[in-house]
């Protein structure tokens, strides 16, 4: 019995010892640039979604990040800035909680209907997906690219599902291939 405490205690130890090597590997990464971060936008109140009407417009009548969400926002930024990752473009869905959590974290933003939350038609999906991925799999000309979008059209260009605020680093390969270097959640984000 003693040994398989002393065994699952040494198991814990390699795994976290792993990890942290993982961590600084993907952090080393990405302060070399040319990488491209998905975050799936901060914190909402995830008890309604957009109600019916809503107007890209008017962030009045949309789902909003709440004040975790932009916390998380401004978390995120102050970390990658402390960590040295250097910035590129930054290009969000034209949807209010996506663009806050752009604007907070990075203090600047790009609208880009690629990465709007809908229509959820088939077509406007698929082409959705054809402009993500080419852009996952182009290497950024300047620092790193971050897209801020949301969680459903993740998945469907990536078959990843972060959590709010979550993100997923791809690095592009060219042509139309990249590769996951790593993932952060917000509780990942601990400044150094």
């Amino acid at each position: 019995m003693r040994w398989a405490v002393v065994a699952c205690v040494a198991l814990t130890l390699v795994a976290g010892a792993t990890s942290a090597r993982a961590d600084d590997a993907l952090w080393t990464l990405l302060q070399g640039g040319r990488q491209v971060i998905v975050l799936r936008h901060a914190a909402t109140d995830q008890t309604f979604g957009d109600p019916p009407g809503f107007k890209l417009a008017d962030c009045s009548t949309q789902r909003n990040l709440i004040d975790r969400g932009r916390a998380q926002a401004q978390r995120l930024g102050e970390v990658l800035r402390a960590r040295g990752v250097p910035i590129g473009r930054v290009r969000s869905s034209e949807w209010c909680r996506c663009l806050e959590t752009a604007r907070l974290a990075f203090g600047r933003v790009e609208p880009w209907p690629a990465l709007n939350g809908g229509p959820r038609d088939p077509e406007v999906v698929a082409a959705r997906v054809h402009e993500l991925r080419a852009q996952l799999a182009t290497p950024p000309s300047d620092g790193t690219l971050v897209l801020v979008t949301h969680g459903f059209n993740i998945r469907d260009a990536t078959g990843e599902m972060p959590v709010e605020g979550g993100l997923i680093v791809f690095t592009p390969l060219g042509g139309d291939r990249f590769t996951v270097a790593g993932r952060l959640t917000p509780g990942d984000l601990a400044p150094r």
